[in-house]
């Protein structure tokens, strides 16, 4: 590295990221000393100090290191510190820095939570912002923001949430084309209006009953998790939908035409039918389902699902490639009735992959007669997977369900395969 020019020398030291090796750099060379300057990047990983000398903190040496850098664009620091320390730091490179993010441990700290001003407050001294990642973050009074209008994308992690807080949060950041929020908790009713917005998850932690209003009319890629009533009225861009609660009901989804849907995800213990008609009914042009609800019904009476026609299914899904189905759907597709309306000319034109889940020897002639259709109709077909999973039974027809099952792979095994 001698023999480089400076200007090479700083621009390979300009990739250098990790705050130890930066350090450690320092003390090469008196040359790679005056390159340091150059550094874009600084992370602070969680236990780069736990061997501290005597009168050092945290606070003080990441801002040495911040403040010998001429133009710092990105700042990760995971390890503890405090707001005044963070407030030094932006007071330095606050106005150049373009991608922020914090471990802000003021979730479990109470201290940290305490302090004054907030570490949240300090963020106002970065405005010009293009991504946001915080982590542990306690949001339960307005953040003292002005607006970040060149910011891009925020992510929250591990946060609780009071809903004029976060609403207000929101408010400040009216570009955003990404809004990612993980593990939240003390949400009750969310409205959420971002014209610029495309990707969009949202995990809400809790009893699974947060409603949830969304108006983006870019919105390509929406996942949403824990919350019982949904709106999405603008949906003519939505390529990806995942919905699911885990911990509550599915009551309502109320979402607007998915005429650019191409892959659908339902999850969850307990839907209401409207809100799964009345989703499957709009996502007729979708490439890939995915179906994991295991009950429906409006009350605490858990019901099993009525009856599907095989054929109108199909028929309303043409363009479907993947189909993953469990347990639920794949009975109410084996009902009695559901392949009685077969005749000579249906075919499943696209689809090339299935996957079902399969929890009960219950109705397992119909069941084989499924398997058997969806072979059989099903042209481009190229893998079928059967998971038999949790199948509990002491009686003698679980045992000669799954040796059908057997039978029927070992005749097709060049496209069934069981799990």
């Amino acid at each position: 590295m001698d023999d480089l020019p400076d200007a090479l020398v700083q621009s390979i030291i300009s990739y250098m990221e990790n705050a130890k090796d930066v350090a450690y750099s320092n003390c090469v060379s008196k040359r790679w000393k005056d390159s340091m300057p150059y550094v874009k990047s600084l992370y602070f990983p969680r236990n780069i100090f736990e061997k501290l000398a005597a009168g050092n903190t945290p606070d003080g040496i990441i801002m040495q290191m911040v403040s010998s850098i001429r133009r710092l664009e990105t700042l990760v620091v995971y390890c503890p510190f405090t707001s005044a320390g963070l407030a030094s730091w932006l007071s330095v490179q606050g106005s150049v820095i373009r991608n922020l993010e914090l471990r802000m441990d003021t979730l479990v700290n109470h201290q940290a939570s305490t302090e004054s001003p907030s570490k949240l407050d300090c963020l106002r001294a970065a405005p010009n912002l293009e991504t946001l990642s915080l982590w542990g973050v306690l949001m339960i009074s307005t953040p003292n923001w002005d607006s970040f209008l060149k910011l891009r994308s925020l992510e929250i992690v591990g946060t609780k949430l009071e809903d004029p807080a976060f609403a207000d949060a929101l408010k400040a950041c009216p570009n955003l084309t990404n809004l990612s929020l993980v593990g939240c908790n003390g949400l009750g009713s969310v409205s959420i209006e971002l014209p610029q917005l495309q990707q969009c998850k949202l995990d809400f932690y809790g009893f699974g009953n947060c409603s949830l209003s969304l108006t983006s009319p870019k919105l390509e890629s929406l996942e949403v998790q824990g919350c019982g009533w949904v709106r999405v009225p603008e949906t003519k861009c939505l390529r990806t939908l995942c919905i699911a609660n885990i911990t509550g009901r599915v009551y309502k989804v109320d979402i607007g035409k998915l005429s650019a849907l191409e892959s659908l995800d339902i999850r969850g213990v307990q839907w209401c039918w409207d809100a799964i008609s009345n989703i499957l009914q709009l996502a007729t042009g979708v490439k890939y389902l995915y179906m994991k609800v295991e009950f429906t019904g409006e009350s605490e009476v858990l019901l099993p699902f009525p009856e599907f026609d095989f054929v109108g299914f199909f028929n309303n899904h043409a363009k479907l490639q993947k189909f993953d189905i469990h347990g639920a759907m794949f009975a109410a597709l084996c009902q009695k009735n559901s392949l009685s309306h077969i005749d000579s000319e249906f075919v499943i034109p696209c689809l090339e992959e299935v996957v079902i889940t399969v929890r009960s020897p219950l109705n397992a002639e119909q069941k084989m007669s499924t398997l058997d259709s969806l072979l059989k109709y099903g042209k481009n077909l190229k893998k079928m997977t059967i998971k038999i999973l949790q199948m509990k039974s002491n009686h003698i027809s679980a045992d000669d369900f799954f040796e059908e099952i057997c039978r029927f792979r070992n005749m097709n095994r060049k496209i069934i395969c069981i799990e």
